[in-house]
This record gives structure tokens, C-alpha cells and sequence, in this order.
């Protein structure tokens, strides 16, 4: 099973849902950086179950320890192991389900590809192992800003069937997006969107939903042409994330709707000296290669597949049977889910930023 992310900036997790403990080891870090838990945990406390009526109610700190890799406060360049406790875990309440693949969920494969799975809240396949990369991906925040004053921001834009109005120009902060527990900054939409969650988990339902997500000051040159282009390499990073379902850059899937004359990015002298693009159809990326723009993507994740809203089904024996699934569960992901993309994109972004670096050596 591939649990590594990355080239030069490589990030390995580990642990299942209801194991232990969950975590990574970041291997690339580069030495002389601050660091300590407190750089790390706030994204990790973005992440954690518990926080709203309208998340899981497992109740987790998610308190992060490192436990090599820093000494005196700074990075020493060898592998930094990052690990956190699961303290509030309950496999028990899962056994009635061990015989019964839950639809949609990952049951079904991974007991046919392994011939053995982690029945308790789904292992491997649970959100829980993002702990893990949401804790690399700070570290790589963190070194990015204080690099390239890289700023990385994402929030919520669409719940089931409402929409935010587009903000990917408005320069947000997270303060702004973190005002509200849907994470959505325009108010007006929040409010319905939390409406939406609140009725489906009511129902026993779940309900799926859209992420924004902007990386500011990333310099001209990353991304590889052809197979590892930052389009690509950011697809990849976003769909590794549980529940994910599309992904679309710039303009996206509206694009394909112009004509070119009304797609193209003209260039201008920017204030700053730079050459730069008017309108931002690419989403930051040329050619596979980031040309100085805000890199601007949005993520779409489905309705959580695991729900107590009885549902007619089959166990692993292909008998009928009707699944009411127990247990604690989001019913709706996208508010936890701001702190992963964020980290995905900062782990992505810190990839391309170091081989650039070694390729100019």
C-alpha cells in the first residue's frame, strides 16, 4: 500500500482509524527552520471531529508530538516524525457492520484486494488518516511564507445545491473563513448552507459540497511540462483526499463553454515590474507550469458514504440485508476538510519549490 506523497518533500502516514495513533514522517525538510508543536497544531485543531453540531461527535484534541527531526526549536534536515494519540476510539461500534460492505465506503475493496481490512471505522480509507499530511503540510506552510510569503487559502463555496458567490479575488484570511462553523465567508450563503447540513444529518442523511481553494505569491516556474504539471500534480494531491470527486483549475469545466477570444489571458506590466496576465482563466498555471498568477482550484466532495438512514443492501455473502450504520459521523465533510486542502497544496507547492531549487544548483 503507497502511503508516500512527494519526490524531494516526501511525507509518509501512518495508523488506522481506530488504532493507536495516527501520524507521518517528513523526510526533506529542509534544516534552520523554527519549528515546534504550537507551529504546527492550529491546522491540525482546524481538522479535529467535535467541533459543531454539524461534524462527528468524536471527541479528539488531536494534540500533535514530534518526535525527532527538531532539537533547540529548529529543523536538523533528518526525517521528522510527527505522530498523534487516538484517544476516543470505539471499534466496538462498528461490529455489527463487519459483515456488511457499507455503500459507497471502501469495505468492499479493500477486503478484496487485501483478503483482510480494518473493519472499526474504515482504517486506512477514514479521513483520520489525513492527520498526518494536514501535520506535514503545516511544516511545508510555514517554510513557504517565510521563503516566498506563499499564503494558501481555502473555504467552502458550495453545500448540496447553494453557492457562494465567487471570492477568489477578495483576498481573504482565515479568520474570515473560520467566522462561521460552515467555513463559507460570505454570510448570507453560509447561513442556508448550514440549514442544508443540519437537515440532512437530522434525517440521518449526508450531504456533499465544494471547495475553493487560492495560493498566493507562488513564483513563475513550477511544475514539470508534460506528465508531473502542477495541474496535475495539485489533481492528484486533492483526489488522494477521502470523499473527493473532481477537481477543476481556473476556469474549469466552464471553459469548455468559450471561445477562445473570451478564454485567453492577455498579458500586461503589472505595478510591480512583473509581466502578468489581465484575467486569470488558467488558474495560475501555463503549460503545466505556474506563471505568477494565483493558482486557483476548487475540489468536489461527495455526500459522506457512511449514514444511519437505513439503506437496502448485501453482506460480503451476497445476502439481503438492511444496514442502519452506528457509530459517529460528519454528515457533511467540506468544513474539515478547508485545513487538508490547504496542506495538500502546500505539500505540493514545497515538492516543486525544492527540485526546482535542486535542478538550479
Amino acid at each position: 500500500m503507497s502511503s508516500t506523497f512527494g519526490t524531494l518533500y516526501k511525507v509518509s502516514t501512518f495508523g488506522e482509524s481506530h488504532g493507536k495513533a495516527v501520524g507521518a514522517i517528513v523526510d526533506g525538510c529542509p534544516a534552520n527552520l523554527k519549528l515546534s508543536e504550537a507551529d504546527i497544531q492550529p491546522q491540525l485543531s482546524r481538522r479535529r471531529p467535535g467541533q459543531s453540531d454539524m461534524t462527528t461527535a468524536r471527541d479528539e484534541a488531536d494534540q500533535v508530538i514530534i518526535l525527532s527531526g527538531v532539537e533547540n526549536g529548529k529543523t536538523l534536515g533528518t526525517p521528522i516524525g510527527l505522530m498523534v494519540n487516538n484517544k476516543d476510539q470505539r471499534p466496538g461500534d462498528y461490529g455489527e457492520m463487519s459483515n456488511i460492505p457499507r455503500p459507497s465506503h471502501a469495505d468492499f475493496t479493500y477486503q478484496m484486494k487485501y483478503g483482510n481490512r480494518a473493519a472499526s471505522g474504515g482504517g486506512r480509507s477514514s479521513a483520520r488518516e489525513t492527520i498526518g499530511r494536514v501535520a506535514a503540510g503545516a511544516i511545508a506552510e510555514k517554510w513557504l511564507f517565510e521563503q516566498f510569503g506563499i499564503r494558501i487559502i481555502s473555504w467552502v463555496s458550495s453545500v448540496g445545491e447553494i453557492d457562494a458567490r465567487d471570492m477568489s479575488t477578495e483576498g481573504l484570511t482565515r479568520e474570515q473563513i473560520d467566522a462561521n462553523i460552515i467555513r463559507c465567508p460570505d454570510e448570507a450563503a453560509a447561513e442556508k448552507m448550514i440549514d442544508v447540513v443540519k437537515r440532512a444529518s437530522f434525517k440521518k442523511d449526508s450531504v456533499g459540497g465544494i471547495l475553493t481553494c487560492v495560493a498566493e505569491n507562488v513564483p513563475v516556474g513550477l511544475g514539470e511540462p508534460v506528465f508531473e504539471r502542477m495541474e496535475a500534480s495539485l489533481a492528484q494531491a486533492m483526489l488522494s483526499i477521502p470523499a473527493t470527486k473532481g477537481f477543476e483549475i481556473g476556469s474549469g469545466f466552464a471553459g469548455a463553454r468559450m471561445y477562445g477570444s473570451q478564454h485567453n489571458d492577455p498579458f500586461e506590466l503589472k505595478p510591480d515590474g512583473r509581466l502578468g496576465t489581465v484575467t486569470n482563466f488558467s488558474g495560475g498555471v501555463q503549460g503545466g507550469i505556474s506563471n505568477g498568477e494565483p493558482i486557483v482550484f476548487r475540489v468536489a466532495f461527495k455526500p459522506p458514504a457512511t449514514i444511519g438512514l437505513a439503506q437496502e443492501t448485501a453482506t460480503f455473502e451476497g445476502e439481503s440485508t438492511t444496514l442502519e450504520a452506528k457509530g459517529r459521523h460528519d454528515p457533511c465533510v467540506v468544513a474539515r476538510a478547508v485545513p487538508i486542502v490547504e496542506t495538500m497544496t502546500a505539500l505540493t507547492i514545497m515538492d516543486f519549490v525544492l527540485r526546482q531549487a535542486y535542478r538550479n544548483q
